[in-house]
């Protein structure tokens, strides 16, 4: 019987597993002893990455044919949204009597579309002039998901100054500057902000609990446990409601609107449950929307919320917004690998920054625990596939072992389940308990590392527009640094926030058109691109062909 169809199970893993299970017992005290291995050279990083990592794989990837950006390189699922025909027809949308108006309209319902539009309530624009709208409920998004931390350089010996140094060596030196300035020096700004939302982070004594993420030189990561983002979302999303800013839910954006002279008038909505369009008119137009984890680059599963489908990019870009960075997807190194049931699911880097250590189906640690993200995956997706040293789940995909009982035996007993209580729920859902069984782990899809281009303060090319959060490139480069994720959606959205209320109390919005999509329409066409794609994607389909026909008809 072939290892990946053995039946039986012991503890939640397969009985063929616990072989290998064993050998991970059975080195654990002398790895213990010896400690993890030693941080690749840069040399040695370059080699993994260019190997193994799947941004370098060039056949997965094309340069854009039409729009601001021809020419930049992207995978193909994200080329495809862009090089795509609009889901509406301009002709028969009448923008003649908007059905809303309103100061300031953020596209969003996430992270930073909530401090977005906080902050640009605290710059003098009334709760009733903001409006949030999001095609899912306000707080479906990757911002409530994030586990591990967030980053912020608020005691000596660290500094604003080093951790600009790691961000720009984690986003191998690709970064914007003056996003990464904005970046590190707004970081305890936003911490102190937290606090008086009445965020709970992790102290001893009075003092913040810290530690390390991958690629960091110092112990910075602020956390509430291992559900970091859940807590900053709880305090952030509940001061939208206590100071009575509108969320319109399950209403995406479709297309923005522009007016004669190309500045931002506002967007237009569909209505998921009505199907109506809606026509939004307003001064300033903040774009939150997220990124593009379910388009499950390269087959990859995902820790995604389920409509992170660039939406917001293919409408900046048609609008005619820049692009940048989009050559570059982050894969976090550590997914859950089995059970499928949770496939791709976040184990988070917290496990590693507190002992956790990837070892291989012998026992055998191969790799320093906390290598940037990209390093550390290319890594382990070298050890499966390269080595052969990985472990084969019944469905036939392949892991490492995350050696999540090391934990206790450093920090002693009860520390997993006290500083990780969702990661040990996640898994004792499926029968596992990972303070006794390691965890089996393989890269996932995690992070959109590139975006519409902005300034430091969240403005775009198209005046009137801006953006913040995950949906914006520059700030991270090639690769992102654990917890700076959590840091970029708080100090763009403010930025943004700030800015479009600035921009709002200036400019009054004139009439809205979709001029853009025409001209945009006519580029497709002269490419020869065949109209049948169409974006925004909205939603991600899982139904399979032969479940949709299935399908129940309704006779008229």
């Amino acid at each position: 019987m072939s290892q990946a169809t053995a039946g039986g199970l012991k503890g939640g893993y397969p009985d063929y597993m616990r072989e290998s299970i064993a050998k991970v017992e059975a080195t654990r005290a002398q790895r213990l002893k010896d400690g993890s291995p030693k941080a690749m050279t840069a040399d040695q990083r370059e080699e993994v990455l260019q190997a193994w990592h799947p941004d370098y794989k060039a056949d997965k990837k094309r340069a854009l044919s039409v729009g601001p950006s021809k020419g930049e390189l992207m995978p193909h699922e994200v080329a495809d949204l862009f090089e795509a025909y609009p889901v509406i027809d301009p002709k028969v949308i009448d923008l003649s009597s908007p059905d809303i108006e309103t100061q300031v309209l953020i596209l969003g319902g996430g992270g930073a579309a909530s401090v977005a539009a906080l902050f640009a309530h605290e710059e003098g624009i009334p709760a009733e002039d903001i409006l949030m709208i999001t095609k899912l409920r306000h707080g479906d998004c990757n911002s409530v998901m994030a586990q591990g931390g967030i980053q912020a350089a608020d005691r000596a010996p660290d500094s604003p100054a080093i951790h600009y140094l790691d961000v720009l060596g984690g986003g191998h030196y690709t970064n914007n500057p003056d996003l990464v300035k904005a970046l590190v020096n707004d970081g305890p700004l936003m911490i102190d902000w937290h606090e008086k939302l009445g965020a709970l982070y992790d102290k001893v004594d009075g003092e913040y609990l810290e530690a390390h993420g991958g690629g960091t030189s110092r112990m910075r990561m602020h956390s509430a446990k291992d559900y970091t983002g859940m807590e900053l979302m709880r305090v952030i999303r509940d001061e939208v409601r206590n100071v009575g800013i509108p969320v319109i839910e399950f209403v995406p954006a479709v297309e923005l609107l522009l007016d004669e002279g190309g500045r931002a008038a506002g967007a237009l909505l569909y209505n998921l449950e009505t199907e109506e369009y809606i026509v939004v008119k307003a001064n300033a137009t903040v774009l939150a929307t997220g990124g593009f984890g379910r388009l499950h680059i390269q087959g990859f599963p995902t820790t995604n919320h389920y409509g992170a489908t660039a939406d917001g990019l293919i409408m900046a870009y048609r609008a005619g917004v820049r692009v940048i960075d989009m050559d570059s997807v982050q894969y976090h190194p550590t997914g859950v690998a089995y059970p499928a049931a949770i496939l791709g699911q976040l184990a988070t880097e917290k496990l590693r920054n507190q002992g956790a250590e990837p070892v291989n189906i012998e026992g055998e640690s191969f790799v320093y625990p906390l290598e940037p993200r990209d390093v550390e995956a290319a890594a382990i997706i070298r050890e499966c596939y390269g080595h052969e040293k990985g472990i084969t789940t019944p469905s036939g995909i392949r892991g490492v072992w995350l050696d999540t009982p090391m934990i206790d035996a450093i920090h002693g007993k009860g520390t997993l389940k006290s500083r990780l209580a969702a990661m040990w729920m996640m898994w004792s859902r499926h029968g596992i308990d990972i303070t006794v069984d390691p965890a089996l782990v393989f890269p996932t899809l995690h992070y959109q590392n590139g975006g519409v281009e902005i300034d430091a303060n969240g403005c775009t090319a198209v005046p009137g527009l801006f953006a913040g959060g995950e949906v914006a490139g520059g700030v991270h480069g090639k690769n992102r640094l654990m917890g700076n994720s959590l840091l970029d959606y708080n100090v763009f959205g403010r930025r943004a926030g700030i800015a479009a209320a600035h921009w709002a109390k200036a400019n009054a919005a004139k009439a809205p058109t979709l001029k853009h999509i025409d001209a945009f329409t006519d580029d497709l066409t002269s490419a020869g691109i065949e109209p049948s794609r169409k974006a925004p994607m909205i939603l991600p389909n899982y139904r399979r062909e032969e479940v949709l026909d299935r399908r129940l008809e309704i006779l008229t």
